[in-house]
C-alpha cells in the first residue's frame, strides 16, 4: 500500500508552515491554514492541488482578512474521508462540518478552479449567502456525451490501484512534473510551487484522491441549479488558460443571475500564483465594494 504524505517529511518545504494546524472535523484529520484578522475569507483550491497554491496570495489577503485554507478531502495532508465524500454536495457538507468546528462563519469564499464550483455549491446547500470569487472556475460540464463519460474514466481509474502509482512514478522522472504543470495549465510558477506539485503528483495516496474528486464531480447537475445561485460572483478568468478555455467562462458566466467576469491577459490556469498580487487587488476591491475590507 503507498504510503501517505508526511507532514514532517514531505510537507518540510510547505510554505507557511508556521500558519498550519491540524483540525478533527466529520471523522476526518484536515490540514488547515489561517492567518490574518478582520472578517473570514474562506479559501478553496482546485482537484488535485492543496493549501500551497495559495502561497503567495495568502499573506497579501490576511493583511485585510481572517484567510482560512484548507487542504481538500483526500487531498495533501487531509486524511480520513471515505472515497463517498467526493461528490460535490457530499465535500461542501464536509467544509461546512470544519468550518463549524474552527468556529467560523465565512464572509467571503475565494475558490480556484473546482473550488469555485465548490463555493456555488456551499451556496446551494450549506446557506452560504456572501460574494464568491471564482478564479479560472472550472463551472462547465464537458459538452455533449463526455460529461458522461470523462467521470466514468475517472472511475475506472480510481478502482484500479495500479493506475495512481503509474501516474505518481511516471512524474517522478526528471522534469516530467514541471512539463505536465505547464502543458495542462500554461502556467509559470516559482520554484516553491513546483516543488510542492512534484511531491503531490509522485503521491498515489493523493493522486487518487484527486481521481476520487473527478470521478464523483457532477457538474452536470450544479448547471442546472446556477440560475438560483443569488449570491454576489466575480469570475476572474485568464485568457490563456490551458484547462478551462475563456469561452467556457463566458458561458458559464451567462448561468449566474448576479456575476461579472473579469479576464486576465497573459496568464495560465494558476494565474493566482503567476500574479498573487493582481489576485489580491481584485478580490480586495470586490470585498471593498461590499464593505467588507
Amino acid at each position: 500500500m503507498s504510503r501517505p504524505l508526511d507532514w514532517n517529511r514531505e510537507g518540510l518545504i510547505w510554505p507557511h508552515r508556521e500558519a498550519s494546524a491540524f483540525v478533527e472535523a466529520g471523522g476526518a484529520r484536515w490540514h488547515v491554514q489561517r492567518m490574518g484578522s478582520g472578517s473570514p475569507l474562506l479559501l478553496l483550491h482546485g482537484t488535485g492541488g492543496s493549501v500551497h497554491s495559495w502561497r503567495g496570495l495568502m499573506p497579501l489577503l490576511a493583511e485585510h482578512f481572517e484567510v482560512i485554507a484548507p487542504d481538500l478531502p483526500r487531498h495533501a495532508f487531509t486524511k480520513g474521508h471515505p472515497p463517498s465524500d467526493m461528490a460535490l454536495p457530499t465535500m461542501a457538507r464536509a467544509i461546512a462540518d470544519l468550518n463549524e468546528a474552527l468556529g467560523i462563519e465565512p464572509d467571503l469564499v475565494v475558490g480556484h478552479s473546482a473550488g469555485a464550483a465548490l463555493a456555488l455549491q456551499m451556496a446551494l446547500d450549506q446557506g452560504f449567502s456572501g460574494p464568491i470569487v471564482g478564479l479560472n472556475s472550472a463551472l462547465r460540464p464537458f459538452p455533449g456525451p463526455a460529461s458522461q463519460i470523462f467521470p466514468a474514466v475517472a472511475k475506472l481509474l480510481f478502482v484500479n490501484p495500479l493506475v495512481p502509482r503509474i501516474f505518481s512514478a511516471a512524474a517522478s522522472f526528471g522534469a516530467e512534473a514541471e512539463r505536465f504543470i505547464y502543458r495542462s495549465t500554461k502556467s509559470n510558477i516559482d520554484a516553491t510551487g513546483q516543488a510542492c506539485y512534484t511531491e503531490l503528483l509522485r503521491n498515489p495516496r493523493h493522486t487518487k484522491g484527486a481521481l476520487a474528486m473527478m470521478a464523483n464531480w457532477d457538474l452536470p447537475t450544479l448547471r442546472t441549479r446556477m440560475h438560483t445561485i443569488g449570491n454576489e460572483v466575480l469570475l476572474v478568468h485568464s485568457d490563456e488558460d490551458a484547462a478551462i478555455p475563456l469561452a467556457w467562462a463566458k458561458e458559464a458566466h451567462g448561468w449566474l443571475p448576479n456575476a461579472r467576469l473579469e479576464v486576465l491577459e497573459g496568464l495560465g490556469h494558476l494565474a493566482h500564483e503567476e500574479a498573487p498580487e493582481l489576485a489580491a487587488q481584485l478580490i480586495c476591491e470586490f470585498a471593498s465594494e461590499r464593505a467588507m475590507a
